[in-house]
């Protein structure tokens, strides 16, 4: 039976609870499970054409809520470096990996109410769940998130809190609301399950090359949700001995908003204790996060992989966009970010995600 742990303090929790946070630290939880299985190529033959068909390595089976979510394309766009085209899930971004799992806990456990915030991608991926699941949601997102993620999060049935200031300001406001009995927390953050559905990206890019890995895999990184996820599937692949190397995991941060690269670039286990001010505004509002709960554990997880933190400017995103679209991929702002980053590199094989359709944004000005 899967079990909550705190990897601060050691705490534990029974997955039956909607106890969000460790109650000692009030940090995030990870989880502690068993695979059922290993995995082979051969045995995926045939199997549902979705990130369900990793049943084995996955903390739930048999799920109610899918939508049919993963088993997005992997395209080549120069010689070393292709994309991933998460973008093509049915809420248009890569949050359904994690959202799927986290309202099928949910349906599972039947809270009265389920909460999440976001700045508009994981809170739409959660809504739409929720609603394929038939549980009330409440959906917080910050003043300035874009109007077609408000759009979609209200289409799919979840009521909206917009909460003036910025993203801390709104997680904070859905952390008072999951701390009220009966309340499920669908947090992309603190609960571990999501991490565990985005880990099916590194699968499934596995199995389409064949049973390898890139060179390298670029993120995007604000909460440090998919990057995590891509370091879980690359420990669990390499201890299956079905990678022999483990890729280099590359976080990409906007400039205007990089806490992580420049904790890394001081050498720094994690952030500072003092409080971040006021996050600065950038194109990339789906990684504008100042202050990280898995903060520590992300940094570890670059540096573990050989990997590093690159940063892009405002520019350069603009410019990615449109560079994108000119080949035919019309990605939101923060999903260009890694093309942004390592779209000229020829030294090594890398894989970027374009991980949010441009219609949730727009075009960048």
């Amino acid at each position: 039976m899967p079990a909550y742990i705190c990897p601060q303090d050691g705490t534990r929790a029974e997955t039956t609870a909607l106890t969000w946070c460790c109650p000692v630290c009030r940090g995030p939880w990870d989880l502690e499970f068993e695979a059922a299985g290993t995995l082979s190529l051969n045995s995926l033959a045939g199997r549902v054409n979705s990130l369900w068909r990793y049943e084995e390595v996955l903390p739930l089976s048999s799920p109610a809520t899918t939508l049919g979510e993963g088993r997005t394309p992997l395209v080549p766009l120069t010689g070393t470096v292709s994309a991933k085209l998460d973008f093509l899930m049915p809420t248009l971004s890569f949050k359904d990996r994690g959202a799927v799992m986290l309202a099928e806990l949910a349906r599972r456990l039947s809270p009265e109410r389920v909460v999440a915030d976001s700045s508009g991608n994981a809170g739409t991926a959660v809504a739409a769940y929720c609603a394929r699941a038939s549980l009330p949601c409440t959906v917080y997102v910050p003043e300035g998130t874009s109007p077609k993620k408000t759009e979609q999060i209200r289409a799919h049935g979840a009521r909206l809190e917009i909460v003036p200031g910025d993203r801390e300001a709104t997680a904070a406001a859905a952390r008072a609301a999951a701390d009220t009995p009966g309340t499920f927390y669908a947090s992309h953050v603190f609960n571990p399950y999501f991490l565990h559905g985005t880990k099916t990206y590194v699968y499934e890019m596995w199995e389409d090359l064949g049973g390898r890995l890139p060179d390298a895999i670029a993120v995007p990184v604000g909460n440090g949700t998919l990057l995590l996820g891509a370091a879980l599937a690359t420990a669990e692949l390499h201890a299956q001995g079905l990678i022999d190397r483990r890729p280099a995991l590359i976080a990409v941060q906007a400039e205007a908003v990089s806490p992580l690269a420049t904790a890394f670039r001081a050498d720094a286990d994690g952030l500072p204790d003092a409080p971040a001010g006021p996050a600065a505004p950038t194109l990339a509002e789906g990684i504008a996060i100042p202050r990280p709960p898995r903060a520590r554990a992300i940094l570890a997880a670059v540096r573990e992989s050989g990997g590093t933190f690159l940063t892009v400017t405002e520019d350069q995103i603009r410019a990615a966009q449109l560079d994108l679209a000119a080949r035919g991929f019309y990605v939101e702002t923060t999903g260009v970010a890694c093309w942004a980053a390592v779209g000229g590199w020829t030294d090594r094989s890398v894989v970027v995600p374009l991980c949010g359709a441009g219609l949730k944004t727009g075009l960048a000005t």
